[in-house]
Parts: structure tokens; sequence; C-alpha cells
């Protein structure tokens, strides 16, 4: 079995992040339960959580379930603003932090013990921070390996701290129930339940060959590893992205050509927009479609030379999607993505004033500095006026 020889990895997430920065910036809103999003549940604070609101869930059936609750719109900017705080305190902590969401990262705080104290001060330490500069609650977890320490956050919620000292990893976890388990989702569960393996330690004694019957080999690997705290992992620094890209659901009804076509404009003008912000260019261009009949497919395309503008990624993104048509025009079309790989350094572009309307990059970087001095709404393409824009999720900056 893989043991580190100390528990130094600590997996901080903060708790309810939306709803809590909510409640945060309205004092109204402070101990009433809290649902951020009105057609689809986007978060819910622990008092909307208590009567079983859920991330996801859509708006009629979160209200049915909590009628006391006050439904907020989202605020994506102060979320944001809210993150970039949040991982100040994370790396002013350790220089050893990987982030997985605005809201979550694991820092490691090995061989910081003369400077900073233990593993578990220093975690009191940046909950007490976190509260203090970012007025929001935060979980740690700590253990000796990164899926412990997430798991242990997770019992720990709400706004609590747990350690799981060395020598007693399998004790802490075979008890817990099974969906405890990074990767074990409501299917498998269901699947796993289905034979009586309820628990972590239930499903840690079963042969691997039986496993593998049932789930597939790679997935029983991969839990009976974690079931056996077999995680060499370690926290790496934040690496840059391979990829970048934005989807939209579309739901069922009918769209026109002329709909589809706004809808991909808005998706590729948000991609590159993301693109030029970190300064890379990129060759390749996915086009991901999901049918009526919830299947799926993928059609790419790679240039010869990497780009960021708009117009380029635009004209190949479209020329993807007439070739999918006869298919969707049989099955019906529910969800459309972009995104970009094969991705390249690139250098800011600066800008020269009088543009040259020829220029299609100096334009698209006159929009993206208009965007980020007056908003994303400042400043939109035509084909795009008249449309409520779609909800772009706060994301770690590249």
């Amino acid at each position: 079995m893989f043991v580190r020889g100390e528990a130094t990895i600590l997996h901080a997430d903060a708790d309810a992040f939306f709803a809590s920065v909510e409640q945060r910036d309205d004092r109204r809103l402070r101990g009433r339960p809290v649902i951020v999003g009105a057609g689809v549940v986007l978060a819910a604070s622990y008092e909307a959580k208590a009567c079983g609101v859920r991330t996801a869930m859509s708006g009629r059936q979160a209200r049915r379930l909590c009628p006391a609750a006050v439904v907020v719109p989202p605020r994506m900017a102060a979320y944001v603003e809210a993150s970039k705080a949040l991982y100040r305190v994370f790396e002013d902590t350790t220089p050893l932090v990987e982030g997985l969401s605005i809201d979550e990262a694991f820092l490691d705080v090995r061989g910081m013990r003369r400077v900073a104290g233990t593993p578990a001060e220093i975690a009191r330490r940046l909950r007490v921070r976190v509260r203090e500069d970012v007025g929001l609650p935060v979980t740690v977890g700590i253990a000796p390996t990164k899926f412990l320490a997430k798991v242990a956050s997770t019992v720990a919620k709400p706004d609590g701290l747990l350690v799981v000292p060395v020598g007693q990893e399998l004790a802490f976890l075979h008890p817990l129930p099974v969906e405890r388990m990074w990767g074990v989702g409501p299917a498998t569960a269901a699947r796993l339940r289905d034979r009586r393996i309820t628990t972590v330690g239930r499903l840690a004694a079963v042969p691997p060959a039986a496993l593998e019957a049932m789930l597939g080999r790679g997935v029983a690997r991969h839990l009976l590893a974690l079931a056996n705290n077999r995680d060499p992992r370690t926290v790496e620094a934040r690496r840059r992205r391979r990829s970048i890209g934005s989807q939209h659901a579309l739901g069922r009804s009918h769209r026109s050509p002329a709909e589809l076509d706004a809808e991909l404009v808005a998706i590729v003008d948000r991609v590159t927009r993301r693109l030029r912000a970190a300064h890379r260019v990129a060759r390749t261009i996915v086009l991901r479609l999901r049918y009526g009949d919830f299947s799926r497919a993928t059609r790419s395309h790679t240039l010869p030379h990497a780009t960021a503008q708009t117009h380029v990624v635009l004209d190949v993104a479209r020329a993807l999607l007439a070739a999918a048509r006869p298919a969707y025009e049989r099955q019906g079309l529910t969800l459309i993505g972009v995104s970009v790989a094969n991705l390249e350094e690139d250098l800011p572009i600066q800008l020269c004033l009088p543009l040259d309307p020829a220029d299609r990059a100096l334009l698209d970087a006159a929009l993206d500095e208009i965007r980020n001095r007056f908003g994303t709404t400042a400043i939109t393409r035509a084909v795009l006026l008249g449309r409520t824009p779609s909800l772009a999720m706060p994301q770690l900056p590249d």
C-alpha cells in the first residue's frame, strides 16, 4: 500500500461557493435558504440543501422542495473576484497549489513545519484568513494522499477541518459509503449496491476479476486502487490548459439554420476571446454535437498555421457543422460545443489607432479591450443583437 510519511496534503474547498458569496454580500440572506439560478439551480446554500435542493436541479423542483428559499440571479463577476481572493490566500500559504476549480484546490505543505507549524496549524490559519480576507467559509481535509484529502474535506463539510493521520487511512476510509469514492456516480453506485457492495471496505475486498466483469477493466482498477488508498499522485502547481472550449445546451426545440449559426457565433466568440486573453493560438478546431437521441459526434480540423482570430475559427466551425447537417436534421440537435487544441504561445497584440478595418486580428483585439473595460455586453457582434447572452461559468485562469 502506498503511504507517505506524514499527512501533508490539504484539500481546501469553499462551502456552497456561489450561494456563500451571495450571503456574504447581502446580510439579509444569511441563515436563509438561498438558491442561485432560477431555471436551473447553479448553487444552493446549506440551508437549501437541507431541504433536498441540489445543483443542476430544475428551479421548479427546487422551489417545490424549499418554498421559503430566496432565488437570486447569478453574478459571475462577483464569483470570479471571490475566486481570485481565495487563490491569493492559497498561494500565500504554500507555493505548491493545484487548482481543481474556482473554489477548491490541493495544497502541499510538506517541509513547512519549521517555518509554519504542523499541517493542521497551517490549515487552521488558512481557514481563519479566508474567513477574514474573503469573507467565506472553507472546509479543509488533510491526509497523506490527494484522494483521501478530498474525501476528508467532503466528510468535514460544512465549515470544518478533518485530519486523517498516517496509519489510520483505511480505518477512516473503509466504513464510508461507496458514493464517497472519487469517480463513483449514481449509475456506478447503483450497480455496486445491487451486488451489496455498499461501503468502500466492501469494494476494496472485491476480487479484481469480479469487479472488472462488473465495471470494466479501467474503472475497476481505478476504484480498487483508491479503495485501498493507493494514490501516488503528487500536488502539481497549476499547468497550462491543453485545450479551451465552450458549449451550449439547446434543449429539444427546433432551431433554424440561422439560429444555429448564431449559437455557433456566440460560442466561437467566447472561445477565441479566452484564447487571446491567455496569449495563445490554436491549430485544431473541434466541434462537439449531441443529437436528440443522446448520441454524440465529434468533428475536427487542423489548420496549417495556428490562430486566435475569431473569423478563422468560425469559418472552420461552420464548415464542420455544415458537414453534420444531414445527421442533426434527421435526429435533432440538443447541444453544440466548440473547443480549440494544439495550443501555442502567442504575443499580445498592441493596438494601433486608427485601426485598419481589413486587419481582423486588430479588430478582435479592439473588441477584447472594450469588453475588458466596460463589460462583456458593452459591444457584441451584429448577429447576436437582441439575444440574451448565455451564462459563462467562471473558470480558473489559464
